[in-house]
């Protein structure tokens, strides 16, 4: 069997509604990965292990009781460091905002979390989300796994280098350019950049801006095409509010 870090999001989700394994183990799983392998990576820069593992046996509790949280239930993931997600900074890679600590989660993270995902922790941004390599001030250069020499691409290549090292079963990141599409190929992951507008960028955007750009879409990177739909199907929508 292949390792469960290396599986699709919707194979460990069928995993885990079918208890082969519990959320606490498989979050154990992940988190074991980047400790062994993220140092020389640097692509998870922010973690907050404690509340991803009283959700993770949030997730197995409520299985036990015979709820389903929806699609995602007890799937860890990541999110790339300029989504809003509460208790974490959305810096942008810029100093200047390095204590923007936001007080709403971003409408697609939020639409993750009620879909039953177990988020621990954000994926590492170049300065402004404006560069194919990875670098920023604050938390430093990331590289591509399958070679350290080199960049995992940009501005979304931590999410893709997380995702091709097993440290992540699903990322979500944002594109203009090519900044989801560029680092999936980089990575040998999949992305998809949707059409604009379909999943809405509130949360996601400079810290203080509130009319979206126009071509700039937030979009999901994964280990399957499987994946990319189903996080699409889970994030489009109208606003929150």
């Amino acid at each position: 069997m292949t390792e469960l870090w290396f599986e699709s999001a919707t194979m460990l989700a069928t995993r885990l509604k079918a208890r082969e394994i519990s959320a606490h183990d498989l979050l154990g799983m992940f988190l074991s990965r980047a400790a062994q392998f993220d140092g020389a990576i640097n692509a998870i820069i922010w973690r907050d292990e404690g509340a991803a593992r009283d959700r993770a046996d949030a997730a197995d509790a409520a299985f036990d009781r015979g709820e389903d949280w929806g699609p995602l239930h007890g799937v860890p993931m990541t999110i790339k460091e300029a989504f809003d997600w509460v208790g974490s900074p959305s810096t942008w890679g810029d100093p200047v905002f390095k204590d923007n600590f936001p007080t709403q989660n971003a409408d697609a993270v939020q639409r993750l979390i009620d879909a039953g995902a177990v988020i621990f922790g954000k994926t590492n941004v170049p300065l402004h989300l404006s560069d194919w390599q990875s670098f920023n001030s604050i938390y430093g250069t990331t590289n591509n796994p399958w070679d350290l020499s080199r960049v995992p691409g940009g501005s979304s290549g931590r999410s893709a280098a997380a995702l091709a090292a097993g440290m992540s079963a699903l990322e979500v990141g944002s594109d203009i350019g090519a900044s989801i599409r560029n680092p999936a190929h980089y990575c040998g992951v999949y992305g998809h950049k949707p059409t604009w507008g379909i999943i809405r960028s509130r949360g996601a955007l400079w810290p203080g801006q509130i009319c979206e750009d126009d071509l700039c879409v937030s979009g999901p990177l994964a280990r399957s095409a499987d994946d990319l739909e189903l996080a699409l199907k889970i994030m489009a929508g109208a606003d929150q509010q």
